[in-house]
């Protein structure tokens, strides 16, 4: 089984970093206090900009959960709808040929959940499996990768399309004036991301390209897109789940008639030393592999003190996370769109040569680790 595609998709307004601490100052104007303190977190974090669900002044119009949460209703299903459709582009399948659809995020609610609304607004098969996840947070985009694994891995001769969207700005509590909550509106953006995956005896799935060059070619020109195709598309290799007992106060949301309000711990760079090392390296090694095996990794951009616990706990060589600490500096943590969009990377531009071994990791709330080893 592998991944056919990944691709993502955001909304067109996106604010440098400077306007939006401008713009939360005016609003908290009456907090002298802490601003100097909000203007620090979101240096801090390292981010240069974000993309919002949006324009940044409809957001004072937003007077409930409700208005906020209908807000996401309508951006999710749009956002959803463009990832998913750019990714089973990319796989060269249609709509129709999607047998099961995961569908995650942390950031609203919906009923019918939003799979549905994707299914009637790209025409998927009446008979697609739906399996809407919420709750997971940060870790959802690994998760769900394996989650999608998992069905076709029973189900080999189908394909499973993986859908994510947050948007982190629709549950901003203007009234928390908390230190957890100063940090996320300066590290949570907006966006959503899609991955396609192809069982073993699936058909059709392979890259555009490879399968234009082999509808044009003859038999010599076909083998080569297939082997172009197998590089560009990493396999899924295994899975591992891990949570962490007692830890449940450590990332999530306190939920009240105002919406979602951020709880985020001092503790998770702690956790990330205390517990990532041994788990990566008990998962590598139940498949004959250390960590100077892997060529690619993955990481979800949970911010600079995490990036740099992951950096330290793993012992990783320079530059081995580049591309997370680009798009945690391009677009902010995306929750769990996050790990995708490095990953997509992963299958364009930093795409590792064939054979090599890669590792896509996140933590979310739980607390808990998942991992996914992949191999090109």
């Amino acid at each position: 089984m592998r991944i056919a595609a990944v691709a993502s998709a955001f909304p067109p307004h996106y604010y440098e970093q400077e306007t939006l601490l401008a713009n939360l100052s005016r609003r908290w104007a009456g907090q002298r206090n802490g601003l100097a303190r909000l203007a620090s977190l979101h240096r801090n974090v390292l981010v240069g900009g974000r993309h919002l669900a949006l324009p940044l002044e409809e957001y004072e119009r937003l007077a409930s959960w409700g208005d906020a949460n209908d807000a996401w209703i309508r951006c999710a299903e749009d956002l959803g709808a463009a990832a998913l459709e750019a990714a089973l582009a990319r796989a060269d399948l249609a709509p129709r040929q999607v047998d099961a659809l995961f569908f995650v995020s942390v950031t609203g609610i919906a009923t019918p959940s939003m799979d549905a609304r994707l299914v009637n607004r790209l025409g998927l098969p009446p008979h697609v499996t739906r399996v809407p996840i919420f709750g997971l947070g940060c870790v959802a985009g690994a998760a769900g990768l394996a989650r999608a694994a998992d069905h076709v891995r029973a189900y080999p001769d189908q394909v499973a399309a993986l859908v994510s969207v947050e948007l982190c700005s629709l549950t901003v509590q203007a009234e928390d004036r908390s230190v957890a909550n100063f940090i996320a509106t300066g590290l949570f953006g907006d966006g959503a991301a899609a991955a396609v995956v192809c069982g073993a005896r699936a058909r059709g799935g392979g890259p555009r390209a490879a399968h234009a060059g082999a509808r044009t070619g003859g038999a010599a020109s076909q083998a080569a897109a297939a082997g172009r195709a197998a590089a560009g598309s990493p396999g899924i290799v295994a899975s591992r789940s891990v949570f962490y007992p007692g830890t449940e106060d450590v990332m999530g949301w306190e939920i009240s008639e105002r919406g979602f309000k951020v709880v985020l711990s001092a503790d998770i760079p702690d956790l990330v030393r205390t517990h990532l090392r041994q788990d990566v390296d008990r998962f590598l090694h139940d498949h004959g592999l250390a960590r100077g095996d892997v060529a690619a990794w993955i990481c979800h951009p949970g911010g600079p003190r995490v990036l740099e616990a992951m950096e330290d706990a793993l012992e990783l060589p320079g530059g081995a996370l580049d591309a997370t600490w680009e798009s945690l500096s391009r677009v902010g943590n995306l929750s769990s769109a996050s790990v995708l969009l490095v990953l997509e990377e992963f299958l364009g531009p930093r795409r590792p040569p064939a054979g090599a071994h890669g590792l896509l990791l996140a933590m979310g709330p739980g607390f808990c680790s998942e991992l996914v080893l992949l191999r090109w």
